[in-house]
């Protein structure tokens, strides 16, 4: 009987120490966190535990196909073939290895033994693994005292392996998380870089002084929040200079959001700009609108002067106050936006019509900036020009190609209704069509070339009476309202001051035919 209760005490006292010792590595885990340190104590108390010479974790590093020891009891560090020695069987197996004989197994990796001028006689070695299954490693015990390494031992190696497997599995998740996420950090910081350069006011093309002007300008304004009202005609980029102004600013790394009023239905532009509550409506789910998206960024809301009075004043009230309600609700939001508006139109002849609001524009006419048409910078267009050559040259993959003279003569002289728009589209056009390495006069869309003489052309046959010199002017301005206006003769009558049938009469006389 007291034999007995002595065998069955021991497990008990083991099963004791055990426990003392699984808490002493839970606090280690949410105190520390150091790997090195807490395989250290699961290695020290293991040989303890177990009654062995030493005890050791080795890891695996599967790129490499190596195993290699994070802590010894002796602070030796070994690494080698993840394929040799009984570590690396269990490693292969998955299954628990007990060896009475370490010197009369074949498995056995003699070089440990001379790295660590030990002399190994029993071994146990247990495989590391997840609780999905992966095996990440091996725990080692060598050299039982007194004996061989019993069942009993294989069940507590057992459970000295899962301590040591749970925080290796988290530590190494949480490891891939912080690569992934510096990865991510230096992707966006790129990025960042990338879209900030851009932007930068640099690629702001033109050396005129318009252009200069307009640059200072908006490098005077970028470090502030100053609300900023930007006119001129279609395509003259002013959503670049939109943009250049926000990535410029305190707010580059905050939303730019961009918004067309043109585009906008008159019935859904108050849930497009303040958003709307779930519930008002059948089948309407809750959204935020453009205000709220720009939250500590930019607003850029293009053709202003397409909003309805009742939308110009609820957007009146938005900028002095900087709160908005969503559509159906009743809760005040504050906001911290900087507004950027811009049109094409003459919002002072809109106040006169009783079309836009005197005191939204003031509001928003803090800072007025005017982009000119490509007419009122004639020499800035080779630049552009050449610009949008290499860009695109680069971009479709096609040998480098050069403007001749006579090319760049037309390109100045030319009225480009459509401004850089237009020169862009004409320039993709030609990188595409004209396989010479050199672009000249004749390779030009049919509207550029109407006032192109030819060499042999004298100034006496460039003499003209005045209904040939009024047809062929009035050809070339319905053309170019034409390509403006996207072939819509409605509107392209409207843009010359004339009516449709007038248009209509007009082209045919001229024999002008719609593309």
């Amino acid at each position: 009987m007291k034999k007995a209760h002595t065998n069955t005490g021991q497990p008990k006292a083991l099963a004791i120490q055990f426990s003392d010792f699984a808490l002493d590595v839970c606090k280690y885990i949410t105190t520390d966190g150091d790997l090195s340190g807490l395989f250290n104590l699961i290695a020290k108390e293991g040989a303890r535990l177990l009654n062995a010479q030493g005890a050791s974790i080795l890891l695996l590093d599967q790129e490499h196909s190596e195993l290699w020891s994070q802590s010894t009891v002796d602070g030796e560090v070994i690494r080698f073939d993840s394929r040799l020695g009984i570590a690396g069987a269990a490693i292969s197996t998955g299954e628990i290895i007990n060896v009475p004989d370490a010197q009369q197994d074949q498995r056995f990796y003699t070089g440990i033994d001379t790295k660590t001028k030990k002399h190994t006689r029993s071994l146990l070695a247990v495989p590391l693994k997840t609780p999905s299954g992966q095996i990440v490693g091996v725990f080692e015990a060598l050299n039982k005292k007194g004996g061989l390494f019993t069942p009993q031992d294989e069940a507590m190696a057992q459970a000295l392996a899962t301590q040591a497997a749970l925080p290796l599995q988290t530590t190494q998740m949480v490891r891939q998380l912080q690569i992934k996420h510096r990865h991510l950090q230096e992707e966006n910081n790129q990025l960042w870089k990338e879209v900030e350069g851009r932007f930068a006011t640099q690629n702001l093309i033109g050396h005129s002084p318009r252009m200069q002007s307009m640059v200072r300008l908006i490098d005077q304004i970028s470090d502030s929040s100053v609300d900023v009202l930007i006119t001129g005609e279609n395509g003259t980029g002013k959503e670049l200079v939109a943009k250049a102004i926000h990535y410029n600013s305190p707010r580059a790394r905050r939303p730019f959001i961009a918004l067309n009023a043109a585009t906008l239905p008159h019935n859904l532009v108050e849930a497009e700009l303040f958003g709307i509550e779930k519930g008002i409506a059948t089948g309407v789910e809750h959204r935020i609108g453009k205000f709220e998206q720009a939250n500590k960024g930019t607003l850029f809301m293009d053709e202003i002067g397409d909003f309805g009075i009742s939308a110009q004043a609820k957007i009146l009230r938005v900028l002095q106050e900087r709160v908005l309600e969503r559509v159906g609700g009743q809760t005040n939001i504050p906001l911290d936006v900087r507004i950027i508006a811009a049109t094409n139109k003459d919002l002072q002849a809109a106040i006169k019509n009783g079309v836009f609001r005197e005191d939204l524009y003031f509001r928003l006419h803090v800072v007025h900036i005017q982009t000119p048409s490509l007419r009122e910078i004639p020499d800035d267009i080779p630049l552009l020009a050449n610009f949008f050559l290499s860009r695109y040259c680069e971009m479709m993959g096609k040998t480098s190609k050069k403007f001749s003279e006579g090319i760049l003569r037309c390109f100045r002289n030319y009225s480009w209704p459509g401004n850089v728009r237009q020169l862009e589209n004409e320039i993709k056009r030609l990188v595409v069509t004209v396989r010479r390495t050199t672009i000249l006069e004749e390779d030009l869309d049919e509207i550029m070339r109407v006032n192109i003489p030819t060499p042999q052309t004298s100034l006496h046959t460039r003499l003209r009476s005045l209904p040939e010199a009024v047809a062929e002017f009035e050809t070339r301005l319905i053309r170019e309202a034409l390509l403006v206006c996207r072939s819509n003769q409605v509107q392209t009558a409207k843009r010359l001051g004339l009516s449709r049938q007038g248009l209509i009469k007009k082209m045919k006389r001229y024999g002008i035919v719609q593309g």
